[in-house]
């Protein structure tokens, strides 16, 4: 029997950060993976999507390449894009399976079982652990309208798992995250798009009306609008293609179907009852505030949290890790963890909505600065993109943010190392910002609150000798 300071079951991106977060503090550390290491993230989603949608971006802002000077055509090529996307993806996990190995963290491949609190089963061995890290991720759900058929009616998982089917009429199904993104995606790779959603694209989200109507002009201006209200009531798939039948008795025909329909944390065969964890009505393990499930029990990512999303994973092993060394040390906030869409027009988020603060009785006001203007953004080609900060008028306190244009992930990171911390808005009115750039347009939403609201002496205190509070933003 080999034993552990901690074991983690799954080597996604929370429990690959768990195991380095551990080992890095001086513990000993196993991690445990039953399929390809480093989770859907990197093998079938963020990672490779990430790079498809690079591609789908300088194909699509290449119809502006004339005006700049730029000629010649560009063509797609889909099933190059796919190889690039596996090259992308080998190199990333080889660096990662690399630096768990000079951590010195033990990497066993195989399912592990529980056999009672603290043991694990893995094939035929035992591993005894201090602390255990439940971070088994999740799996693709479909309707029972909907079955899965090779090369035919797939999810994501399939569609980064092998190379993709023939055809060039494809069905995205879903008004979330994945529709939204893959619908744009491939529409730039050079596939016939028939999006066919329930709802409106997000509608079931924290993002603003101005970011969806915008994400909305910028996508019908790539030639890809969702068919919503057309949720699928049966599929047929045959050799040389699918039917989908709609609401109404409407047919559709294409030659395969992409769906992405939602998923469902993964905890079959886990056997969580032998070490007392609970499941909710959904699925999910159930944990304290801590990460907690059980004694000596964390449980983290899509498995435990409703976000289900790599950024939740991330955060919650960083909880997981900090409340095994210390107990009760750390909480987990949601709130701040930051939410993104990759689509016609990149969206990012932060913090609460406003509708989110007046639903917790705050008064919420929002300062905005629009690209339009933007000298970056004007360089670059976009429209549409704006940033919004949303403040509490009552006591100067940054709530939340949303951002939507290029580099929206990239910024959001840098307005949610701020939200939380009491003076907030003054600290982001007070930095300095690089120009031209789109982060400056920080500085303009702020003051746009400080002006617009009566929040100068939040925004502005008084810094200088000699000044008082009385005459600070004056």
């Amino acid at each position: 029997m080999a034993t552990f300071d901690v074991a983690v079951i799954g080597s996604g991106p929370g429990g690959y950060r768990a195991a380095v977060l551990a080992a890095l503090r001086g513990l000993k550390v196993v991690i445990i993976e039953k399929n390809t290491w480093g989770g859907t993230c990197l093998n079938r989603g963020c990672v490779p999507k990430k790079a498809w949608y690079h591609t789908a971006r300088i194909i699509a802002d290449s119809a502006e390449f004339p005006g700049r000077g730029i000629n010649g055509a560009l063509r797609a090529d889909f099933a190059q894009a796919w190889h690039h996307q596996r090259q992308v993806v080998d190199t990333v996990r080889a660096s990662y399976t690399d630096y768990l190995g000079r951590l010195g963290v033990k990497a066993v491949q195989g399912a592990a079982r529980f056999r009672g609190p603290g043991m694990l089963q893995v094939a035929g061995d035992t591993i005894a652990a201090g602390s255990i890290i439940i971070a088994t991720g999740s799996q693709p759900w479909l309707p029972e309208r909907l079955r899965p058929v090779p090369g035919r009616i797939i999810t994501t998982d399939d569609l980064f798992d092998a190379p993709p089917p023939a055809g060039r009429r494809v069905a995205v199904l879903g008004s979330g995250a994945v529709g939204t993104e893959m619908a744009f995606i491939f529409s730039q790779l050079g596939l016939a798009v028939v999006w066919l959603s329930g709802r409106e694209p997000l509608s079931d989200s924290a993002w603003s009306d101005p970011a969806r109507t915008a994400l909305r002009l910028a996508l019908a201006r790539a030639g890809v609008t969702p068919r919503v209200q057309a949720r699928i009531t049966a599929a047929q798939a045959d050799a040389d293609g699918v039917t989908l039948t709609l609401p109404g008795g409407v047919r559709e025909r294409v030659d395969w179907v992409l769906a992405g329909t939602g998923r469902r944390p993964h905890t079959a065969d886990l056997e969580l009852s032998r070490a007392g964890v609970a499941l909710d009505g959904r699925g999910h393990v159930v944990v304290d505030a801590c990460n907690q499930a059980a004694r000596g029990i964390y449980a983290i990512g899509d498995v435990a949290n409703p976000g289900m999303s790599a950024n939740h994973a991330l955060a919650d092993a960083t909880v997981a890790v900090a409340n095994i060394i210390a107990p009760g040390s750390r909480r987990r906030d949601d709130r701040n963890v930051p939410e993104a869409v990759y689509s016609a027009l990149e969206l990012a988020r932060v913090g609460l909505s406003e509708d989110q603060a007046e639903a917790l009785d705050l008064e919420p006001a929002a300062g905005f600065a629009g690209f339009e203007t933007s000298p970056a953004a004007l360089t670059e080609g976009e429209r549409g993109g704006f940033l919004r900060i949303v403040a509490d008028m009552d006591n100067g306190r940054a709530l939340g943010a949303e951002i939507v244009g290029r580099g929206a992930g990239e910024l959001i990171s840098l307005l949610g190392l701020e939200f939380g911390a009491p003076r907030a808005l003054s600290r982001l009115a007070g930095a300095a910002y690089n120009h031209p750039t789109r982060a400056e347009e920080i500085l303009n939403a702020v003051e746009t609150l400080a002006a617009r609201w009566g929040m100068a002496r939040a925004v502005f205190p008084a810094t200088c000798p000699g000044k008082t509070d009385g005459a600070a933003g004056e």
